[in-house]
């Protein structure tokens, strides 16, 4: 009995939900977290990033799992879901990395230069994603990554006015520093292998003498092989006296 897809496409359908699965994961732990900070009033916004703090500093590795609302989350929680499955998908070697670098380079930055605030949110993480995306499209000029590019224009290119201070109340300094972050990551790995990169192509022993040889000129190619030289008659040779191992008729 024949499978009911091919092969590779049921290998894309296992890629495509296994990069979606761990942005997926990492959404709901933030609503688990959000939920008992409600029901118990925690009140973990105290953990988030005070800059140039000593207990801050804290706020680095804890502030993007910190919500102050089911707004705020419900905010974050679209584009983490498929802003993650673009950067797994298209850019599986470099994923981890991204997100890692983004996390605590956002953080700090904002610790460093950052008004005395407790900045909580994964939006910064967020804003990196969306740097990082759209710039690594237009480095690497492919174009199904410059088409991802165009959807993040697309889906996402008004939040870069979440990176001015025209809002109280919001974390401008997350949303600025993490852009930033994710358009020196995007130039960083630009030549980290993408996905769906063939690799290059090993001639076997067998195929190396088998390969066309190479014509400078091209016109060789198109002038037709000479004649065989004409074959002059042998004199000692006489049609007449040959003798043959199968009986004449």
């Amino acid at each position: 009995m024949n499978p009911p897809f091919p092969p590779s496409v049921d290998h894309d359908r296992r890629r495509i939900f296994t990069a979606l699965l761990l942005p997926a994961i990492a959404v709901a732990i933030l609503w688990v977290i959000l939920g008992f900070d409600r029901v118990y009033q925690l009140d973990l916004a105290r953990f988030g990033v005070f800059p140039r703090s000593l207990t801050g500093l804290r706020g680095i590795l804890f502030a993007p799992m910190l919500h102050g609302s089911v707004d705020h989350l419900m905010s974050n929680s679209v584009p983490l879901l498929i802003l993650g499955w673009f950067t797994v998908y298209f850019y599986p070697k470099a994923s981890g990395r991204v997100v890692l670098v983004s996390w605590l380079a956002t953080g700090l930055w904002v610790w460093v230069f950052g008004r005395e605030s407790h900045h909580i949110g994964a939006s910064g993480i967020v804003y990196a994603l969306v740097g990082f995306v759209f710039f690594s499209g237009l480095i690497r000029r492919r174009i199904a990554l410059m088409a991802v590019s165009l959807i993040v224009v697309f889906l996402y290119g008004s939040m870069w006015w979440g990176a001015l201070p025209i809002q109280e109340g919001v974390s401008w300094e997350s949303h600025l520093f993490g852009g930033v972050v994710g358009v020196v990551l995007a130039w960083f790995y630009r030549k980290v292998p993408t996905a769906h990169v063939p690799p290059p192509r090993v001639y076997g022993p067998d195929e190396d003498d088998e390969k066309i040889p190479f014509v400078s000129d091209p016109d060789k190619l198109l002038t037709p092989p000479p004649d065989p030289p004409e074959q002059k008659p042998d004199p000692l040779y006489d049609p007449s006296r040959t003798s043959s191992t199968y009986p004449w008729e």
